[in-house]
């Protein structure tokens, strides 16, 4: 698989599961591979998991968005950097998460979160 076609699956699964109306079902089905090992403390393996997870999520957070800044791959892994709002008015988080794909199924994950502060020593964003 090319990296190309590797980000267009990480991008569909982002945007299908992360944004607009959070359709989480149909992006599991459609991108994660039969095994998914997770690497968040949070979150358990495997797809069911996943989907139980993030519905009860985005039943606390509809409005909650996931803005790609910038997508990387290398062979089966892509990284993201993102913006994650909760709501609207949230400051956010950014977000670096790591895919390793397997047939073209997200079968592994990894990701650190760091809230945006309200001051920071620089001028710099966080994007």
């Amino acid at each position: 698989m090319t990296s190309e076609a590797n980000k267009a699956v990480v991008a569909d699964f982002i945007n299908t599961v992360f944004n607009g109306t959070h359709q989480v079902d149909e992006g599991a089905a459609r991108c994660l591979g039969p095994t998914y090992r997770q690497h968040n403390p949070d979150v358990a393996d495997g797809r069911d998991a996943f989907i139980a997870n993030f519905k009860t999520f985005f039943a606390a957070h509809p409005t909650s968005t996931f803005e790609v800044k910038r997508m990387f791959c290398e062979g089966d892994f892509v990284t993201v950097h993102a913006h994650w709002k909760l709501h609207p008015e949230d400051r956010g988080s950014a977000v670096m998460d790591i895919f390793r794909l397997e047939n073209q199924l997200l079968v592994e994950h990894w990701d650190v979160v760091q809230p945006i502060p309200a001051t920071m020593a620089h001028t710099n964003t966080m994007f």
